[in-house]
């Protein structure tokens, strides 16, 4: 299958429910939501271009895609990665807390904070240690650079 049919799977199939099948069953379900919250949106876009950025970033320049079953094949070390080293997971994130803010979401917000936790967890006991045996001394290089969440805080 071509490279760009992949990428939309894998974006189908990951962020699209983690940021958006998800959260929408979530809102339905929570007894404790208030009034739409309009700016909650300016958030909720963010962080949709920050995920779409870094899905480009991957295939443009990884040469693959988001699911760990696809990988890129090239260290992704431009664009929002120059920055820190998770912006993706980091884009999902910041989509949910757009939705929690924009549906006003008690139980949002806490289903966010359980996926920031699922996502850091991953990150250090699988992706992490594979980054770094595939990457090697350049992975060491990058993450001596790069903070893993937060931008500036090294």
């Amino acid at each position: 299958m071509k490279l760009v049919y992949r990428v939309l799977v894998a974006a189908a199939v990951l962020p699209l429910v983690a940021a958006g099948v998800i959260p929408s069953v979530i809102i339905i379900f929570d007894p404790w939501r208030q009034r739409l919250f309009i700016p909650g949106f300016i958030v909720l876009s963010a962080g949709i271009a920050l995920t779409a950025v870094c899905i480009r970033d991957f295939y443009k320049r990884g040469g693959g895609t988001l699911a760990p079953w696809d990988a890129p094949v090239n260290l992704v070390v431009t664009g929002p990665y120059r920055y820190c080293r998770n912006p993706m997971y980091g884009g999902v994130l910041i989509t949910i807390a757009g939705l929690a803010l924009f549906f006003s979401s008690p139980l949002l917000l806490l289903y966010n904070i359980a996926a920031g936790f699922i996502f850091h967890m991953r990150i250090i006991k699988y992706e992490e240690p594979e980054l770094q045996r595939l990457f090697g001394k350049r992975w060491v290089i990058y993450t001596a650079m790069v903070n893993r969440w937060f931008p500036g805080f090294k």
